[in-house]
């Protein structure tokens, strides 16, 4: 084979894995939002509240927005676990109760493959920036309105 060609079998090659690139990245199902809030401070959430959503969660992202989250909606209360494998970003991760209750709040290390359970059976989770809770004066026994999330249209 000569240079030219096999130059010319690279450059195909490479338009190949840059379409399967393109296919894989754009074929993400796309996450619903709403806006929640804690007290009197809103946060944009993306919703994980299929199966697929939730084991995709926010692994592979490089940032987060400040105000932004990922709320876990679940069909029922359980005892919930999450750990950082492919997930770049600090985070913190507040355990919810049906009625809104902010019941546990931890703090998340990237890449860390230990998990992080909830100790109760909650309803939710909502992952924001590592220090959000805290810079926004947000502990547990907090209550976030879960009214757009509850009440949207699926």
């Amino acid at each position: 084979m000569t240079a030219r060609r096999i130059a010319g079998v690279i450059v195909v090659l490479g338009v190949v894995v840059a379409a399967c690139f393109y296919v894989t990245v754009s074929s993400r199902e796309a996450f619903p939002t709403a806006e929640i809030r804690i007290g009197e401070t809103p946060i944009t959430v993306e919703l994980a509240d299929t199966l697929q959503r939730q084991r995709e969660g926010l692994s592979g992202r490089k940032t987060l927005p400040p105000d932004y989250g990922m709320l876990f909606v679940y069909d029922f209360p359980r005892r919930i676990s999450f750990w950082m494998m492919d997930t770049s970003i600090p985070l913190s991760i507040a355990f919810i109760s049906s009625d809104g209750t902010i019941l546990q709040i931890e703090d998340m290390t990237p890449f860390d493959l230990r998990p992080v359970q909830s100790e109760t059976f909650v309803h939710y989770a909502l992952e924001v920036n590592r220090g959000f809770f805290q810079e926004n004066g947000i502990a547990v026994g907090a209550r976030v309105d879960l009214t757009n999330v509850i009440n949207r249209e699926p």
